[in-house]
């Protein structure tokens, strides 16, 4: 009877045991759980815990690289069409030569081509002060040309910034940029819900990538080409759930690269916005955005980001992309910008580039002008 009561308790012991240990596992299980939801929902509201005691710079904050950027003001603003557009992307084609500006400030994307209709157009009212035109961004044959895939493709309007200084800018030179975006009333939207416009920032880092090749084993570190950006998107009351129409401002993107909703835009407040992105050393993107044309400041700080898990190490190109559905009859939404500008705070190697680059075009034009006048001489 003893041994009996001994084993009873030594089989209640060890179920209890039993039960605490699971207990305790899945004590463990949902503390670990909540804090994947805990950190993955911090990085899709923004980071912004995370810089409190830190200066974010504001877009707009340093030196303006005058040499970069554009006001649209000049009379002959024009930009070349060489077409078919590229649609590396899409086929691994690249057809050159590619678009560009005669300012030689904008370029043809060779991932997704440039948009069908660049326009210098009359700024729309309540722009910025002393503006007098703008840029209207529209499209139609996005995607691969000839060709028409019925879904939603893009076009892209790179602002050259590498190609312009001869290099790219370094992520400790704290560069950042501003752009003023006009949203057209509901009536000249494409009546789509999804994003139409997208303002972006190309960024390079160092990342380990497996190797290519038929017989390639392992990784290696190499630079990786990376796009985060603020996206517009439309909500159109023709779609289901939808009561009314709006816009809504979507970030790219956290740090699995997924994008995710900031702010919802009532179409009370269409018309001109205020947009702007800054990189800081650490490699992190911080997103703005405000109505109207005044300057950002830092209540207009939506959030704070490492897209895709990276840290930027170097700022490429400003860019735009233009969506539509592309069925070869639908045009994009008529998104017109105004005065994208590029700033750099430790902007010291950045100036002696632009006066170099400067410098050496000051050099070619009085060379050729040399020429012309040898030429007429010899005549």
């Amino acid at each position: 009877m003893k041994r009996n009561t001994r084993l009873f308790r030594a089989s209640s012991l060890h179920s209890v045991s039993m039960r605490t240990r699971h207990t305790i596992h899945r004590l463990l299980f949902l503390l670990c759980l909540f804090s994947c939801i805990f950190f993955e929902s911090r990085s899709a509201i923004g980071q912004s815990a995370l810089y409190r005691s830190q200066s974010i710079p504001v877009p707009g904050t340093g030196k303006q690289i005058d040499y970069v950027g554009d006001d649209f003001e000049e009379a002959d603003w024009k930009f070349v069409h060489n077409m078919p557009k590229s649609s590396r992307e899409q086929n691994e084609r690249t057809y050159g030569p590619m678009g560009y500006s005669v300012n030689r400030r904008w370029a043809e994307g060779p991932e997704r081509g440039q948009p069908d209709l660049l326009k210098v157009i009359p700024a729309p009212p309540n722009g910025l002060a002393g503006s007098k035109q703008a840029l209207q961004i529209t499209t139609m044959r996005s995607g691969i040309p000839g060709s028409y895939s019925y879904d939603v493709q893009q076009d892209d309007l790179i602002l050259n910034i590498t190609p312009r200084i001869g290099s790219t800018i370094r992520a400790d030179e704290l560069p950042n940029c501003v752009v003023r975006v006009y949203l057209p009333s509901p009536e000249l939207w494409e009546n789509r819900s999804g994003p139409h416009f997208g303002i972006r920032l190309g960024l390079r880092t160092t990342a380990e990538k497996p190797r290519k090749g038929l017989f390639a084993i392992g990784t290696k570190m190499q630079t990786e080409p990376y796009w985060p950006g603020i996206w517009i998107h439309f909500k159109s009351e023709t779609s289901r759930g939808v009561e009314a129409d709006s816009a809504l401002l979507k970030i790219r993107g956290n740090r699995r690269g997924g994008d995710f909703s900031v702010k919802e835009i009532p179409v009370e407040q269409f018309g001109w916005w205020t947009f702007g992105m800054s990189v800081t050393e650490d490699g992190a993107v911080h997103y703005f955005a405000r109505p109207g044309v005044e300057d950002l400041t830092m209540s207009d700080h939506l959030t704070s980001q490492f897209p895709y898990g990276y840290q930027a190490e170097r700022l490429n190109s400003f860019f735009f992309n233009i969506c539509n559905r592309n069925d070869g009859r639908t045009w994009s939404t008529p998104f017109v910008i105004d005065d994208p500008k590029v700033f750099v705070i430790h902007s010291s190697r950045i100036d002696q580039l632009v006066e170099r680059k400067i410098q050496y075009g000051q050099r070619r034009s009085k060379s050729a002008s040399r020429r012309g006048r040898s030429n007429s001489r010899s005549r």
